[in-house]
């Protein structure tokens, strides 16, 4: 049986900094059990800093370039390793 914990919640993201500060604080406080991951497509407004800096429950994929919605969800996914995503 799984629980909260087996779960990942996964956000792609490329220069989406202002929109990061707006719904990762809702994220994090209706899913307090479940690990958070932001895969970063090679974002170029600081998107990884910002996360690294004020959501540290946050863990950050970086990718080398920006692969488009697919590809990017498939590189970063083979980084996490959760039951549930």
């Amino acid at each position: 049986m799984y629980t909260s914990k087996d779960i990942a919640i996964v956000i792609l993201n490329w220069n989406g900094k202002n929109l990061l500060e707006q719904f990762l604080p809702s994220v994090l406080k209706f899913s307090e059990d479940a690990s958070v991951y932001v895969i970063d497509n090679k974002s170029a407004d600081g998107s990884s800093a910002f996360i690294k800096s004020k959501f540290e429950a946050i863990k950050v994929i970086e990718l080398d370039d920006n692969y488009g919605y697919a590809k990017g969800y498939n590189l970063g996914l083979a980084h996490i390793n959760h039951p549930i995503v």
